[in-house]
């Protein structure tokens, strides 16, 4: 039996919630499953599968059953995603090591650039779930595609970060609700804005496909 009104609203906020928690657990467990180094990832690249649906407005399908399969599919292709980022991480990490070491001279030089350089990393890490669960590419082309992105669509990406950094800073006064909404949340906010970012890629392709094809016209 349907609901409407008032009892309608909370039992759709209920449900949200349900699967919202659901999936958040889902997160945490496969992450611990893979060892936590080799689950991440791909329990990771899962949740965006199931968030990306959402996205689409497909509600009526198995969270289990959609994540599960994302995790198997994507196990070792998302692990080898997983490696390269880390490993950039861990380059930037130790750069800022010996920048601290160095002279004074050396870190007024180098400190602005290597700051632009991190928060440009930082920005790109916010389209490359939705991207590999969106588009079927291999994995420096994801990597190449989300920095580009990154930086055709400032709007959006300020708004995921600034969106990001502010539910992190919330969700770090109440630690309990860690477990039922963190990874699953910060999906959401990245999700929408970087599927609506590619969608408005795609159309300007398309125009200038367009473009380029009455242009051709006009010479044959």
């Amino acid at each position: 039996m349907e609901t409407h009104g008032f009892l309608g609203g909370v039992h759709n906020v209920l449900e949200w919630i349900s699967r919202l928690a659901l999936l958040n657990i889902l997160w945490i467990f496969f992450s611990i499953l893979g060892l936590g180094i080799f689950g991440f990832f791909p329990a990771t690249a899962a949740m965006f599968s199931v968030v990306r649906r959402w996205s689409l407005r497909e509600m009526d399908f198995s969270i289990f059953s959609t994540f599960w399969k994302a995790y198997k599919k994507e196990f070792i292709k998302s692990n080898i995603l997983g490696m390269i980022l880390t490993l950039i991480g861990i380059v930037l990490i130790i750069d800022v090591y010996y920048l601290k070491q160095a002279s004074l001279t050396i870190q007024q030089l180098l400190s602005v650039p290597f700051l632009i350089l991190s928060i440009l990393f930082l920005c790109m890490l916010l389209y490359v779930f939705p991207m590999y669960v969106h588009y079927e590419m291999k994995v420096l082309q994801i990597i190449k595609n989300s920095f580009f992105v990154m930086i055709m669509n400032p709007l959006s990406t300020l708004m995921m970060l600034v969106c990001g950094v502010g539910l992190v800073i919330l969700l770090s006064f109440a630690p309990p609700l860690l477990l039922i909404c963190s990874g699953n949340l910060l999906a959401l906010l990245m999700t929408k804005p970087a599927m609506n970012a590619f969608q408005k890629i795609n159309v300007k392709q398309q125009e200038r496909i367009a473009q380029n094809g009455k242009r051709q016209d006009l010479v044959n």
